[in-house]
């Protein structure tokens, strides 16, 4: 049996159809990573080459370098190709620096805590 060739139904049913293809692969934690994928095992151990992380505040994102990234498999919810044809993101989204997104993370973090904090003061307001 061969594994070369498109026609193999095992082939289309794994990672070997996207080789050499642009992917997003969306992690545990949440992150969304995206580069070419270069290599994986039969885990889904994924390597990928020219990975950066996408990164979406509000209406402002940016593209995390990181180089050559392996990605083990308990990390992977979900990996798909990703149409180099369609525009990645909306028109309204605008790009920034990494220091400016780190700094935009943190104030979106912080006012999330604080509406945690709110809502956990104002529970006794419930009155299920």
């Amino acid at each position: 049996m061969s594994w070369v060739g498109p026609k193999n139904i095992y082939l289309s049913r794994s990672l070997a159809s996207y080789l050499d293809k642009k992917l997003i692969v969306l992690l545990r934690d949440g992150r969304k990573l995206m580069g070419i994928l270069r290599s994986f095992d039969q885990f889904v151990n994924v390597v990928l080459e020219g990975a950066y992380e996408r990164v979406i505040v509000g209406d402002i994102y940016c593209g995390i370098p990181l180089g050559l990234y392996i990605i083990r498999e308990e990390n992977v919810v979900l990996i798909g190709e990703m149409n180099l044809e369609k525009e990645e993101l909306q028109p309204h989204m605008t790009s920034i620096s990494v220091a400016e997104i780190t700094m935009a993370q943190k104030v979106e973090r912080e006012a999330s805590n604080l509406k945690g904090t709110m809502r956990r003061r104002m529970k006794f307001l419930d009155m299920d």
